[in-house]
């Protein structure tokens, strides 16, 4: 494969971040990319068929479902780590692949390793969705990693602060050897970002703030012209919430790469201030009325969440956390409600089943979280979850 310098480097930072080699690391131009070529080789190898995954999410982690020809199904998720319960897991008789989701940054290995085991018992490949947990995968007890393909985000909102970028890693001990051989296969033959993509990367965060200075409707037009005309590149497009993937996969550049090495610097001080948050929250939180926190069977019970979620009475009273948190000057937003987020523009396309009383605690989830923000250190935790008290008590 034809790296860059820089390129190689990515690779190189995340091996060495994960315990693995940077030659099963391929990295591309935004992490759907890599997820829809997975999947393009899963159905190419396997044949169509069903992917469990989970209402509470992006709707770019489905997109690469239905582009590639495969049917999500919606599974019931856990109240200690918001993904995919394995105890609750049922997969169709034609499921490809399960969705481990690491939602918030939750890494619950207890959870991970039954649920990978489930779904390989009934011959499904298990992809890790680690947006939320850059460089954390999930591992057995013995130290394995559970899944057969992980996905990692350097995009908007994430760890980095890079707005673009990912990677993929393919585990070269998994049992699907002519599923990792067509990845490999295909990743290696990926284009790369090109000068004009690679212009709008740099001017993404200028657009924002131009954005949030403007009435909502004004703004919502102004994007929509750019981004018609090629001038914009948003986090998630009207197509993608259609259920499309924007672009043909893509490699990123070596400027984009370039800006993923510089920001992995700041990570590790990044990771401890959200630590610190996170343990913060638990202790100020723990025997709140009105708040339930979720927790984990996870060795690490402050892990450096990018969110830190909680559950209240309703959700009124989460949206008003939200409000006050923000307007005391801690930004946050609430991931994900609506599910799907940002909300979809077609639910008949992504398959939303109609009857959702099979999946009540995803349900629960979705309406009644508010999801507060770590990168304040322990500081900013302890004014927020005073926020937090006085809302719920009020």
């Amino acid at each position: 494969m034809n790296r860059s310098p820089e390129e190689r480097r990515v690779a190189e930072i995340m091996a060495e971040r994960t315990g693995t080699c940077a030659d099963d690391w391929y990295l591309v131009y935004r992490a759907r990319h890599g997820m829809l070529v997975a999947l393009e080789a899963v159905r190419e190898e396997l044949g169509e068929g069903h992917v469990v995954t989970q209402l509470l999410t992006c709707c770019t982690a489905v997109d690469p479902i239905l582009a590639a020809g495969l049917e999500p199904v919606y599974a019931e998720i856990s109240r200690c780590a918001a993904s995919i319960c394995p105890e609750k897991l049922e997969m169709p008789a034609r499921t490809r692949a399960v969705m481990l989701q690491h939602t918030y940054g939750i890494v619950d290995e207890r959870d991970s390793a039954l649920l990978a085991e489930k779904a390989h018992a009934a011959g499904a490949l298990v992809i890790e969705d680690c947006a939320h947990g850059l460089g954390r995968m999930a591992r057995t007890a013995d130290g394995r990693a559970v899944a057969d393909i992980s996905v990692h985000s350097f995009g908007v909102e994430k760890m980095l602060h890079t707005q673009f970028g990912g990677a993929i890693w393919v585990n070269p001990d998994a049992s699907f050897a002519s599923v990792r051989s067509r990845i490999r296969q295909r990743m290696e033959a990926l284009p790369v970002a090109g000068s004009h993509l690679t212009s709008l990367t740099r001017t993404f965060v200028f657009w924002n703030r131009v954005y949030n200075h403007l009435p909502h409707g004004m703004a919502r037009a102004l994007r929509q012209t750019l981004t018609a005309v090629g001038l914009f590149e948003p986090a998630v497009s009207d197509e993608e919430r259609r259920g499309a993937v924007s672009h043909e996969p893509l490699r990123p550049s070596s400027e984009i790469c370039q800006r993923v090495i510089d920001a992995f610097a700041a990570l590790d001080g990044d990771m401890r201030t959200r630590a610190e948050a996170t343990a913060t929250y638990a202790a100020e939180l723990a025997d709140v009325p009105g708040v339930e926190l979720f927790s984990s069977g996870c060795t690490d019970p402050a892990q450096p969440l990018l969110k830190f979620p909680i559950l209240v009475g309703d959700r009124q009273t989460a949206d008003r956390i939200t409000e006050e948190v923000c307007a005391a000057g801690y930004y946050t937003s609430t991931w994900y409600r609506p599910y799907l987020g940002p909300g979809v523009l077609d639910e008949a396309a992504y398959r939303v089943p109609a009857d959702t009383r099979s999946i009540p605690s995803c349900m629960r989830i979705i309406d009644t979280v508010a999801t507060l923000p770590t990168d304040q250190g322990e500081a900013g935790a302890r004014a927020v979850a005073a926020i937090v008290r006085r809302v719920v008590s009020s």
